[in-house]
């Protein structure tokens, strides 16, 4: 299965609790590296979540980003009316004690009392709702990543199969190509020879041909080059992550691309391996999005 490294993904959600809504954002790495960015009431699950994205998804840089606004009074506010009661009754020794005025209009209010520290305390809620909706719209959204680097990988394989097919029809137009070239070689060899104005012995000259045939012959690289090429379809064709397969094949592709230039004996030749190594080279760029 081939899947793109890139991609976005958004999930939002509405609960009692509050709005929750994750990002997530891939991009191509060697390797899978998840980054978080939590409020600071879901810090504690950081390493469960990065296990789930290890569980979906095998490479990449991955931000992660959940974002939570609580309902306006999911966390309802607790009074501390004993501290509130001792404020009060503090000011009243302090008014015995000193002679300052000690009627109702100096005692503090209310909302005095209110805004005193420590009387007004917020709830802490209970996490563990909170993680499991986290938790699940995580899910949610990698889940709807993954689509959509599915996608892309679909157009990624048939983008990699194009051009395998245009460099199975150069292997094929070479291997043809095999007795033109000694032909194309043994004319060149006897031109040269009468404007040398040399006359050589008939088996010489054969072994000459031969030999000079021996060192351009690509038929062992067009030879692996078929088998990366039938390689290359079985690998796009695995239920699996295949991008380093796919890496490693485009290696060697380059490998035998480039032994086959070195032997060209003339410019059809020299341009076939110019015309293999851009596709592969256009295949390599392709893979490096692949998961």
């Amino acid at each position: 299965m081939t899947l793109s490294m890139t991609g976005f993904a958004r999930r939002e959600a509405r609960t009692p609790l509050g709005a929750f809504a994750w990002e997530v954002r891939a991009v191509n790495h060697r390797y899978l590296e998840p980054s978080l960015r939590l409020p600071e009431d879901f810090r504690a699950l950081e390493p469960e979540l990065r296990e789930a994205i290890a569980g979906k998804l095998n490479r990449g840089k991955v931000d992660a980003t959940l974002r939570f606004e609580p309902t306006h009074g999911a966390g309802a506010l607790a009074v501390d009316e004993a501290l509130a009661r001792e404020i009060c009754q503090a000011a009243d020794r302090l008014a015995a004690a000193t002679g300052a005025r000690s009627d109702d209009r100096a005692k503090p209010t209310a909302m005095e009392l209110l805004r005193w520290p420590g009387v007004v305390v917020a709830a802490t809620p209970d996490p563990a709702p909170l993680h499991a909706v986290a938790r699940e719209l995580l899910g949610q959204t990698l889940d709807e990543l993954r689509a959509n680097r599915a996608r892309e990988g679909v157009k990624l394989a048939a983008a990699i199969r194009e051009r395998a097919a245009a460099l199975a029809g150069i292997v094929v137009e070479q291997r043809s190509r095999v007795p033109e070239l000694e032909r194309l070689l043994r004319e060149r060899l006897r031109s040269r020879l009468a404007e040398l104005g040399a006359t050589v012995d008939p088996t010489r000259f054969e072994q000459e041909v031969a030999l000079t045939v021996a060192k351009g012959d690509v038929a062992e690289e067009l030879d692996r080059l078929d088998a990366h090429l039938g390689e290359l379809a079985r690998v796009l064709g695995l239920g699996e992550p295949v991008g380093r397969k796919l890496d490693f094949l485009m290696q060697e592709f380059n490998r035998e691309a480039n032994t086959f230039g070195s032997k060209s004996q003339d410019t059809v030749t020299t341009r076939a391996a110019v015309e293999m190594k851009v596709l592969i080279e256009q295949m390599r760029e392709q893979v490096q999005n692949i998961e």
